[in-house]
């Protein structure tokens, strides 16, 4: 058995952001899929932040093609400062230069897409032999105690890989990966035995399905390298999750938050509303179209 990560606290992120974004084509011919703007920041703003609120520090890009409008979004602006600063804007200058010190970034390529697997490979030089968070570059999560926070403290007590679960609606459990309990649920954090990959209804090991976070021991990579893909070339998180069950445990955690997945229209739109809702500028201007669009 591998001799477990002594260390407890996370300091890196891994986003993968490669993706070539086809559901809102023709929108991201040339523009990446996470910085379709929510409201007024990007998608991919929104993660960063939540990271950056639980603690993180370094953020790792696993990017592709027509990525470039993610680094320069998190790089200094210069000009655009200078701009802000002339047109006394000093309330828009001090947000933009913000942005660029929220965390370290670092950037890797991710040359072919060969699925989640090889995107966590691409950062293995960059993580190092610690324990890291990981999080889809287009899953928004909102809620008090940011959703990485929350898998980060329960790696604290448990120093093993933890899987960020929600419940699933039994009628949408074929759309997402969906855990394997060892035993019957009754607490907020959970031993499990893998994921089951878009299961029909009547085979779905349990209710709760995995939304997009995670913290991940270093185990994972030398687990990568020896999963096999369940189907065609790309290589899942459940493909590695079913060989280091087999080394050492594995928990899911019930978060706690509302969940947009902004790879779906629908799913955007919602979390477009939703962020217009809370917006002090607008949410009285929304709220009054819902009530009576015209």
């Amino acid at each position: 058995m591998p001799k477990k990560s002594t260390k407890t606290k996370i300091r890196k992120a891994v986003i993968p952001v490669a993706g070539f974004g086809t559901r809102f084509l023709p929108a991201t011919i040339a523009q990446p899929k996470e910085m379709l703007p929510i409201v007024d920041k990007p998608i991919i703003q929104y993660i960063v932040e939540e990271m950056v609120a639980s603690g993180i520090e370094e953020i790792i890009f696993v990017t592709g093609r027509n990525k470039r409008a993610i680094e320069d979004h998190f790089d200094y602006s210069g000009e655009l400062e200078q701009l802000l600063r002339d047109n006394d804007r000093l309330d828009l200058l001090k947000e933009v230069h913000q942005i660029s010190r929220l965390a370290k970034f670092v950037y890797v390529r991710q040359n072919k897409m060969l699925g989640i697997g090889d995107a966590l490979m691409c950062a293995r030089g960059v993580v190092g032999d610690e324990p890291f968070a990981f999080a889809n570059g287009d899953d928004i999560i909102d809620s008090r105690q940011p959703a990485i926070g929350q898998l980060m403290h329960a790696y604290r007590r448990y120093h093993s890989s933890i899987i960020g679960v929600l419940p699933v609606n039994p009628e949408l459990v074929s759309r997402y990966g969906v855990v394997k309990p060892v035993t019957t649920v009754t607490g907020q954090t959970f031993r499990i035995k893998g994921i089951a990959e878009k299961p029909k209804i009547e085979e779905a090991p349990s209710k709760f399905g995995v939304f997009g976070r995670y913290i991940f021991t270093p185990s994972i990579f030398s687990a990568i390298e020896k999963a096999k893909p369940r189907t065609g070339k790309e290589l899942y998180i459940a493909d590695a999750l079913d060989v280091v069950v087999r080394r050492e445990r594995i928990y899911a955690y019930h978060m706690t938050g509302r969940y947009f997945d902004c790879g779906s229209k629908t799913e955007y739109v919602k979390a477009n509303i939703y962020y217009a809702l809370k917006h002090p500028e607008l949410r009285q201007q929304i709220r009054a179209y819902l009530k009576k669009p015209r």
